[in-house]
């Protein structure tokens, strides 16, 4: 199943305690976020490393991880979905997620209660995907 993955399950997989790191790891998901998904990462390191208890070094081997299990998309593969997409939302960090999507045509993985008020991308979160994989 292809998904695209936003920020928001991204940011568990750096709590050791969350099971959405199984999810993450599952051989049946092939994920895929925009680039903008990393820099978001960095750019809450510190609250990332002090919610969860995690080292700087491992916040770094964390995101290598991640970069080994999410295709991290580049922006210009989804320009132009993006460009199209403002009827959709008004939260402009959601429009690359949900114009990655479009372009690959499949569901997005959040736990934004407010992505699934649009009908343009599905949107699935993480207790609707373990449902389906069970």
């Amino acid at each position: 199943m292809r998904l695209v993955v936003d920020t928001n399950v991204l940011f568990s997989y750096f709590n050791s305690k969350s099971k959405i790191i199984e999810l993450l790891k599952n051989q049946n998901l092939q994920l895929f976020a925009p680039r903008y998904a990393i820099i978001e990462l960095k750019k809450y390191k510190n609250l990332i490393k002090t919610k969860y208890s995690v080292l700087e070094d491992n916040f770094y081997k964390k995101i290598k991880e991640l970069e080994e299990i999410v295709s991290f998309t580049e922006e210009e593969i989804y320009i132009k979905e993006k460009e199209n997409i403002f009827e959709i939302t008004i939260d402009e960090k959601d429009k690359d997620f949900l114009a990655l999507s479009l372009k690959l045509d499949c569901a997005l993985w959040s736990n934004d209660k407010a992505l699934k008020l649009q009908d343009r991308v599905v949107v699935i979160n993480t207790l609707e995907l373990a449902d389906i994989l069970v």
